[in-house]
């Protein structure tokens, strides 16, 4: 009798890291053989004579250990990844934080969206011939598919890199809906995609033979491979706060916005904190939750949504709550939004130049040669404007309200949210119900 190894067993020197815990495949055009790199199975008992079902009932996650993210980053440093890209994600936050603050600038870019950080990755190995590091969470798969599947792949121009994936909605663990359901696919995903794939340990010697595996394979195959990553993985690692060079927090602007709005007016909140502090603060004022959608998942993608409402609606006021490094993402949605002059079309974007929800890597949103109103009129928005203190927040909102045609406010606020931040307390079906009823009263 074989099974596949739980958690818990990860640390026992008895079975080997290096090994994947899935079945990934691909059949080469220029090979009559299948790559296949098969899941990790153990008998009942090890040749150690190891007994799991007995022995180890008793090792919980409390025996565990942390990845130190410098001891990680140094490993991928043996092996040759020395180019790091991609969007941060909150399980990867400490590895990330500490790659923001120990890679110089021409081997280390944050990217607008994972797909784009696939094709930096693929042009840095055109240019180095060397392997580069592309971080995610699984989330963001989906936009990786293409360049994967039309640059990388090894029927096409072959091009190594190493995927680190940050495993929200792990089987098995508690999670939110929408990352439940990403966390399911994910494996399923990769093995449809062809890319072999290892999870993570979380000390130091099975992460090492987990990079060598994946060494190997690159080398051998000049094919992406993958690393599944865990929640609390990586030990704690925190970039220096900068200090607050603004009046307002995203949750005071939030409620600042929802203030100046009518009864009829319904809003879109981007994912992450936004959208949690926007509806705790509808609770706060018993407003209910129906002129709101929640966009829990889908990084990017909010405008988009609320344009949809606004040219199906067009006699209601719809406001997107967007953050800088969604709207980043998805940029291209501001030209059609530009080009279709929707005219009930709010798009206020909070600026604290970060991915504030998932570790504060900067977006660069707020560098000096970056204008948020200033690409919105080139997209084509009729009114675009930049707002700091509570003085031009008021005034600019009102100008916001008044405008015709798609209008932009920009409002710069510091980074951060309480600790003791809820979750929605609503499902993602009930919010969807409750928010089509609401625009059809």
């Amino acid at each position: 009798m074989f099974k596949l190894v739980p958690r818990q067993y990860s640390r026992l020197s008895s079975l080997s890291s290096a090994q994947p815990f899935y079945v990934a495949a691909r059949t080469l055009k220029s090979s009559s053989k299948t790559t296949c790199v098969g899941p990790l199975v153990v008998p009942e008992q090890d040749p150690n004579g190891h007994q799991f079902e007995q022995d180890d009932k008793q090792f919980t996650e409390l025996y565990r250990d942390f990845l130190k993210p410098a001891s990680f980053y140094n490993a991928c440093g043996r092996y040759g990844i020395d180019y790091f890209t991609g969007v941060p994600d909150s399980l990867l936050k400490d590895f990330c934080a500490y790659v923001t603050e120990n890679t110089p600038i021409e081997r280390h870019t944050i990217a607008a969206n994972e797909g784009s950080a696939v094709a930096l990755a693929s042009g840095y190995h055109l240019a180095t011939g060397k392997t580069p590091m592309v971080y995610l969470q699984n989330s963001g798969l989906g936009n990786i598919v293409n360049p994967l599947l039309s640059l990388a792949a090894p029927e096409v121009y072959s091009i190594p890199m190493c995927i680190l994936i940050g495993w929200r909605g792990e089987p098995g663990k508690k999670d939110e809906p929408q990352h439940i359901v990403q966390g399911d696919a994910t494996p399923a995903l990769l093995q449809s995609l062809g890319i072999p794939f290892q999870v993570l340990p979380d000390y130091l010697d099975g992460a090492e033979k987990v990079l060598a595996t994946a060494h190997a394979y690159m080398e051998a195959k000049q094919a992406p491979y993958a690393i599944l990553v865990r929640r609390r993985t990586f030990d704690t690692y925190k970039i220096p706060a900068e200090k607050n060079m603004f009046e307002h927090t995203r949750e005071s602007a939030i409620q600042m916005v929802i203030d100046s709005l009518d009864n009829s007016d319904c809003v879109v909140g981007t994912t992450g904190m936004l959208s949690r502090e926007l509806f705790e603060y509808r609770v706060k004022k018993n407003h209910g939750h129906a002129r709101d959608f929640l966009t829990v998942g889908s990084m990017g993608h909010a405008s988009s949504i609320a344009f949809g409402i606004a040219n199906a609606k067009p006699d209601r006021p719809v406001y997107c709550l967007d953050g800088d490094g969604a709207m980043m993402m998805h940029m291209g949605s501001m030209a059609t939004i530009g080009h279709a002059q929707p005219r009930n079309l709010k798009h206020v974007v909070i600026n604290n130049g970060a991915h504030d929800s998932v570790g504060g890597q900067p977006t660069q949103a707020l560098a000096g040669h970056y204008s948020i109103p200033t690409i919105a009129k080139g997209c084509g928005y009729t009114h675009a404007a930049t707002a700091e203190s509570s003085e031009e927040i008021i005034r600019e909102l009102a100008t916001l309200r008044k405008s015709e045609g798609p209008a932009l406010l920009e409002i710069r606020v510091g980074c951060g949210s309480r600790k003791d931040l809820g979750r929605p307390t609503r499902t993602p079906v009930q919010n969807k119900q409750d928010f089509m009823s609401f625009l059809q009263s």
